[in-house]
């Protein structure tokens, strides 16, 4: 059985958008896109970009097929989308959303979505009880993606990484079973 984001990317129609696995060049677009808006639409700093950064290379570094994914959403044969799942390095069974990342021109599409619902369903293939991730209390529009997908906030408290009164927010999503 064929894994979600695995094999060949999904067929696409002209001026439409699809989902496909990374290309070599498509982890130096993650950075440089979130390092271009989260700058200009938030202000955050060289500590968030240092983060994603990590993110990307603790991916490509110890990148495990059964376990682990990044999807790039491509609309007219360029990226307008990313998220990763990985293991989460200290709970087992549990997988973390990473890098959720959606173009503007790509917003409205059901691009995020669709990014978000891929990862639950690769986490339940692969066996996950739960996802998590962390975000920050200004990004509504993934916050939204997240509650209809059924995560819930689990903990929320200041990130000196964000402007100041933006909090960082820890939500999950349960899959079954027991969480560490």
């Amino acid at each position: 059985m064929r894994r979600s984001g695995e094999g060949q990317a999904r067929a696409a129609r002209p001026g439409t958008w699809r989902l496909r696995p990374p290309q070599p060049e498509d982890y130096a677009w993650v950075v440089e896109r979130h390092r271009v808006f989260y700058r200009r639409e938030h202000g955050w700093d060289d500590r968030f970009m240092d983060l994603v950064e990590k993110v990307v290379e603790d991916f490509v570094r110890d990148f495990d097929p059964a376990r682990e994914r990044c999807w790039i959403a491509e609309l007219d044969g360029r990226p307008v989308g990313s998220v990763f799942l990985v293991a989460h390095p200290e709970r087992e069974g549990v997988a973390k959303l990473r890098l959720l990342l959606v173009e503007p021109e790509a917003r409205g599409l059901g691009v995020g979505t669709r990014l978000v619902a891929e990862c639950t369903a690769f986490a339940r293939a692969a066996g996950y009880r739960a996802i998590t991730l962390w975000t920050s209390s200004v990004l509504h529009a993934a916050r939204r993606l997240y509650e209809a997908e059924g995560y819930r906030l689990v903990r929320e408290e200041p990130e000196p990484m964000f402007n100041p009164g933006e909090m960082g927010q820890e939500w999950e999503l349960e899959l079954g079973g027991e969480v560490p």
